[in-house]
């Protein structure tokens, strides 16, 4: 009963998430050992019509998609066509950086793990380039204004990799030492996944992880769906007249050089067919899609992201989630906001899919698990402390910090506290060490570290995964 009980509370909760947050859908699957027993819809895969969501309604996964892109390159690695511990030039001799020793350094394995030095750039705006311009829904995404110049559609891999080499730009460190997560590391595992196979990325992608797992309703193409209607309407935030408001905005954005990063679309329960993978040890179905041996590879803490919490291969992983692992990875991009969360050791997974950008997918995920074992609904696995950090060095903290990928956040000191402002909204930080501290957005928690040089000096900030530079020292709040 007590379960029962916790998922009428957990239903309450998300409830409110999806009033507060104006989610129009959101799809919620548990599955036990392979089975699905729990699936929730709510809200509408399309309102105006007021179509429910099921179990098989599309919905994009955004930067899910990587961990397919992972899958793949261990498949291959199986099949003796690479290694992951093979330097990147030898499978792309376009590849090219400034620093010509790390160059050679870069291996496959710093591209699955963000670990490749490769900071945050703007391609991936670049490569969708086509569908923003027909979209006039494109404006109302937050973070996409790039101030530089305005640079073709990247198309192919060729014009990405070509992209890359045109930047003037320093590593963030030597291969292995940063994490900063990179889009353009994972849209060049497709181009690898293709040159070493003879397939494209989506056709691999297709023969070897969808098509043997049962996952039917999973396609990169929307006009793959044929005259499939169970389909999400894509939603958008519109301010325009003052107030916010969703509408319909029923453009699909594509990136053809950059599919492997982001753009597979699919279903709950073809994504909880798909954990199979890695709560069964590489075994979908009686269908072995991965050895036992490179299943572990990937959900290995190869470099940690966070305090607490690391990097595998396309997957983040927390050691210590209420005492059992926790693999998991999130994605978002116009249109969606997806989670999906394995807890191997308790034969546990779970997926959360919406249809709406920068809403609390992975805190609709968490609820869900507490629900489902038997916790207090809010209960978190981490709690943290309060850091009284000197007022000099917060002084030293504030100011404006700018990714080349459109990603722009300030600290600074409001009512003498600190504060930190993203897409015009205020956030209340808490220090919980020197140089770092959480900040409660979108009703999760983040974490985000302050980096300083050899002199203890701040000179960047490395927030929502990505290590960005220090811009200017101004206070923008009085």
């Amino acid at each position: 009963m007590k379960k029962a009980e916790n998922f009428k509370a957990f239903e309450e909760t998300v409830q409110k998430l999806t009033e507060k947050h104006m989610i129009p859908g959101t799809s919620v699957a548990i599955a036990q050992e392979g089975e699905i027993v729990y699936h929730k819809g709510f809200g509408f895969r399309n309102v105006e019509d007021a179509l429910p969501v099921t179990e098989d309604t599309v919905f994009g996964i955004g930067s899910i998609t990587k961990s397919y892109s992972c899958v793949a390159i261990m498949q291959l690695q199986e099949a003796g066509k690479l290694n992951v511990h093979d330097p990147v030039i030898k499978y792309l001799p376009e590849f090219n950086v400034n620093n010509k020793e790390a160059l050679k350094q870069i291996t496959i394995h710093h591209f699955m793990t963000h670990s490749s030095g490769l900071p945050p750039m703007s391609s991936l705006v670049y490569a969708m380039k086509r569908s923003m311009d027909i979209d006039p829904s494109a404006q109302n995404y937050p973070g996409l204004k790039i101030e530089q110049e305005n640079y073709e559609p990247i198309d192919t891999y060729e014009q990405l990799m070509q992209f890359i080499a045109d930047q003037d730009f320093e590593l963030l460190g030597d291969p292995d030492t940063q994490f900063s997560y990179s889009n353009d590391a994972y849209a060049l595992l497709g181009t690898i996944i293709e040159r070493v196979s003879g397939k494209s990325y989506e056709q691999y992608v297709y023969d070897h992880i969808l098509s043997p797992c049962g996952m039917k309703y999973s396609c990169f193409m929307i006009e793959e769906y044929g005259d499939y209607e169970n389909i999400t309407t894509c939603y958008a935030e519109d301010s325009s007249e003052g107030t916010k408001r969703i509408i319909p905005a029923p453009i699909w954005w594509d990136a053809p050089s950059m599919r492997a990063a982001g753009f597979l679309k699919s279903t709950a329960g073809d994504m909880l067919r798909y954990a199979e993978i890695f709560r069964n040890a590489g075994v979908v179905n009686g269908k072995r899609i991965l050895s036992e041996e490179s299943v572990k590879e990937m959900v290995k803490p190869h470099i940690q992201t966070q305090p607490g919490r690391f990097y595998g291969y396309g997957l983040m992983i927390t050691p210590d989630y209420f005492g059992t692992t926790l693999v998991e990875h999130g994605g978002g991009l116009k249109a969606i906001s997806a989670q999906l969360s394995i807890l191997p050791e308790k034969g546990v997974s779970g997926v959360v899919l919406t249809n709406l950008a920068g809403v609390p997918a992975a805190r609709v995920m968490q609820l869900a698990f507490n629900a489902y074992a038997g916790r207090e609904v809010e209960a978190s696995h981490i709690s943290f402390e309060e850091y009284e950090i000197g007022e000099e060095r917060l002084e030293q903290y504030q100011g404006e910090y700018e990714s080349n990928e459109g990603m722009k956040v300030s600290i600074v000191i409001k009512d003498g506290k600190p504060v930190l402002i993203s897409q015009k909204a205020e956030i209340p930080i808490m220090f919980v060490k020197e140089n770092a501290f959480i900040a409660y957005v979108n009703d999760s928690t983040e974490i985000a570290e302050i980096l300083v040089d050899d002199n203890n000096e701040p000179w960047g900030i490395s927030y929502h995964f990505r290590q960005f530079p220090k811009v200017s020292t101004k206070q923008v709040v009085k």
